[in-house]
């Protein structure tokens, strides 16, 4: 399988590529990054003063040629009536979207300051989890499981970066 990684904005670096090997070692899967893009205007909403995370998933799917499609953005985002996501996915659908804006965060809402390493198993937990839901998986009740649903820094930080046994794909 393919998936490609679309950098939408200015991106970390090594965020793209953490994400990257997450998906080739999680997923067995080819990836290729992409040439950056810029965040499309019309994804910004005043009302909300951040970007529409299905808007992200459409630069995504357009720019991508992967079976599998993940933008990846540090602008804040947001979907329908929650305030802020981490990302977002379509279920079976053929892209997602992973923001890093947030994941650069404490649990109290300061930035998290010169701690790369959680600031990365935070990118490689939510791109794994976005492009699970891309292949058919939904969220687990398992909270150690990173198809776990995670609204919080906090409850991304405890859980695992793989999927449990009952979600495994393959």
């Amino acid at each position: 399988m393919r998936i490609d990684v679309v950098p939408v904005g200015d991106v970390d670096d090594d965020a793209v590529d953490t994400a990257s090997e997450a998906l080739e070692e999680h997923y067995g899967a080819d990836v290729v990054q992409m040439s950056g893009v810029p965040v499309p205007d019309d994804a910004y909403d005043d009302r909300t003063q951040q970007y529409n995370a299905e808007k992200l998933i459409d630069v995504g799917t357009s720019v991508g040629r992967g079976e599998k499609n993940v933008a990846i953005t540090s602008v804040d985002v947001f979907y329908r009536q929650r305030n802020f996501v981490f990302g977002l996915a379509y279920l079976d659908g053929r892209g997602c979207v992973v923001s890093t804006h947030r994941l650069q965060m404490t649990a109290d809402g300061g930035r998290l300051e010169d701690d790369r390493r959680t600031f990365m198993d935070r990118v490689r937990k939510e791109v794994v989890h976005e492009v699970g839901h891309t292949l058919g998986l939904r969220h687990c009740d398992n909270e150690m499981c990173v198809m776990s649903f995670s609204p919080t820094v906090s409850e991304v930080d405890a859980k695992y970066e793989r999927p449990c046994s009952d979600c495994r794909c393959g």
